[in-house]
C-alpha cells in the first residue's frame, strides 16, 4: 500500500496588503492591527506613517464631541478639465478609495474639555490637493471660530493647489487668507498643524501663518520641491533640507511633536492661547473695537505703515498766485534810495 505524505503549501513571498505593512524607513514588516494600535507610528524607528482625515479627528478630540459641518460640498468641474481622464471621474475614484467626498472635513468638538473647531486634510484624496472645496471649508472653519470665539485648529496634509480647477483653485489662498486674518484681528487663536507632506498652495497660504505651528516629526514641508530649489539657487542643498526639525531649527516650525504627545500639547497650548474679550485697541472693521467683529484692512496696514516708515515732509510753502489774463503784473515797490546830502551853507559877508 502507498505511502502518502503530506503536503505542504510554498512559502509566499508576498503577504496581502491588508494585513503587514512595510516601513519605508527601517525595512521592517509591521502587523496592520498593531500599526493602528500605535496610530501608525513604527515601533522600531519611529517612522510616522500618514494618516487620514478620520483618524486624525479621532486622535486628537474627545470620545463622541466631533460634529461634522457642511459634509454634503463636493467639487464640480467648471473648466471641464480632463488630462489622463476627465476630472469628475477622478473625483469618482477618489470618493470611493477613502470614503470622503472631498480633501477635508471640518466641524467642532472637544480637546479635553475645551471647545474648538478643526479641519483635517487628507492626502489620500488626490493628494490633498486644495480647490473651491477644500478652500470653502478652511475659510467656513474661520468664520465660524470666529463667530463662536473658539479656537481653530486645522491639520494640513496636502500637495498644494488643484490643477484640475486651474485658477480657481489658486483663487482659494487669498480667501482662506483672508477669513484667518480677520481671526487674528479679532484675538481668537489659531493653530497650525503641519504633517507630511505640507507644501505648495497650502503652504504657501494658511498652513505656516498660525499663532503656534507644530509639526510632526521628520514631515516634508516647503513650498517647491527639493530638485526644484536645487536647480534655481545652483546650489546643493543641506541635509535634512524641507524637513520638519530642518525648519524648527531655522525658526518656521514652532514645535516639532510626536503624534502620541499631539493631544497633550494641543490642550497645553489652548490653556494658554484663549480667546481675547476686551477687542479694545485691535484694528477691525470700525478701527476702535466696538463692534466686536473682526476685519483686516490691509490698505489702512500698508499706508500706518508707510506713515512710520517714510520721513515727514516739510510742509510747502504758499506760492502767490499767478496774474489772470488781462491783469498787468504790479512790479515788486524799488527800495527806496539814499537821500542826498546837501551841501553847508556858506556864512554871509558883511
Amino acid at each position: 500500500m502507498p505511502l502518502k505524505f503530506p503536503q505542504f503549501r510554498t512559502r509566499r513571498d508576498e503577504y496581502p496588503p491588508d494585513l503587514w505593512t512595510k516601513c519605508p524607513s527601517c525595512e521592517e514588516t509591521l502587523f496592520n492591527k498593531q500599526l493602528e494600535k500605535a496610530l501608525r507610528v513604527c515601533p522600531s524607528c519611529g517612522h510616522h506613517f500618514r494618516l487620514g482625515a478620520e483618524a486624525r479627528l479621532e486622535q486628537l478630540l474627545d470620545g463622541g464631541t466631533f460634529q461634522e459641518r457642511d459634509a454634503g460640498l463636493v467639487s464640480r468641474d467648471p473648466l471641464g478639465f480632463v488630462d489622463q481622464k476627465p476630472y469628475p471621474d477622478r473625483v469618482a475614484a477618489a470618493q470611493v478609495a477613502t470614503g470622503l467626498r472631498d480633501a477635508a472635513i471640518w466641524g467642532e468638538g472637544r480637546i479635553e474639555g475645551t471647545r474648538v473647531a478643526i479641519l483635517a486634510m487628507d492626502f489620500g484624496f488626490m493628494g490633498g490637493s486644495m480647490g473651491a472645496v477644500v478652500g470653502e471649508k478652511v475659510t467656513r472653519a474661520a468664520e465660524s471660530a470666529l463667530a463662536e470665539r473658539i479656537p481653530l485648529i486645522v491639520v494640513s496634509a496636502s500637495g498644494g493647489a488643484r490643477m484640475q480647477e486651474g485658477t480657481l483653485a489658486l483663487m482659494q489662498l487669498a480667501k482662506t487668507m483672508a477669513a484667518i486674518e480677520r481671526l487674528k484681528a479679532a484675538g481668537v487663536p489659531y493653530i497650525s498643524l503641519l504633517s507630511d507632506p505640507t507644501t505648495g498652495g497650502v503652504f504657501a497660504s494658511y498652513a505656516a501663518v498660525g499663532d503656534v505651528n507644530l509639526a510632526e516629526p521628520n514631515a516634508l514641508i516647503g513650498f517647491a520641491g527639493a530638485r526644484v530649489n536645487a536647480g534655481t539657487i545652483a546650489q546643493e542643498l543641506p541635509p535634512g533640507f524641507q524637513r520638519a526639525e530642518f525648519l524648527f531649527s531655522h525658526g518656521f516650525v514652532d514645535r516639532v511633536v510626536a503624534r502620541a504627545e499631539l493631544k497633550k500639547e494641543l490642550a497645553a497650548l489652548l490653556r494658554y492661547l484663549e480667546p481675547v474679550d476686551d477687542l479694545v485697541g485691535l484694528e477691525i472693521e470700525s478701527g476702535n473695537g466696538s463692534n466686536g467683529g473682526g476685519g483686516f484692512r490691509p490698505l489702512s496696514f500698508l499706508s500706518s505703515l508707510a506713515d512710520r516708515m517714510l520721513p515727514e515732509a516739510e510742509p510747502p510753502t504758499e506760492a502767490e498766485p499767478a496774474p489772470r489774463n488781462g491783469d498787468h503784473a504790479t512790479a515788486p515797490p524799488l527800495a527806496a534810495a539814499p537821500p542826498t546830502p546837501t551841501p553847508p551853507e556858506e556864512p554871509a559877508r558883511g
